[in-house]
């Protein structure tokens, strides 16, 4: 199993848990085991991830391994953070 855990803006979409535990063995399968209205926010029409979100692999940004692709081992927890603006 595999653990997203949610910010707090996201968690009405998840039954309003701090993490839900889905299968997958990459953050793509993962997400797509995902509640469809928790996977809208976090993915574009594209299926791509959103610009305003993050998602963490232990200390690594998904943006910076292998995207959706980046695979995934049981007992992963995956951080979803969305982005932060200002000044």
């Amino acid at each position: 199993m595999i653990a997203v855990r949610l910010p707090t803006v996201l968690r009405p979409f998840a039954g309003g848990a701090e993490r839900v535990e889905v299968e997958g063995t990459t953050v793509a399968e993962a997400f797509a085991a995902l509640d469809p209205s928790l996977r809208r926010r976090l993915t574009d029409e594209q299926g791509g991830v959103r610009r305003h979100v993050n998602v963490y692999l232990r200390d690594d940004n998904i943006r910076d391994l292998d995207g959706l692709d980046t695979p995934l081992t049981d007992g992963d927890e995956l951080l979803v953070l969305p982005s932060v603006a200002g000044g």
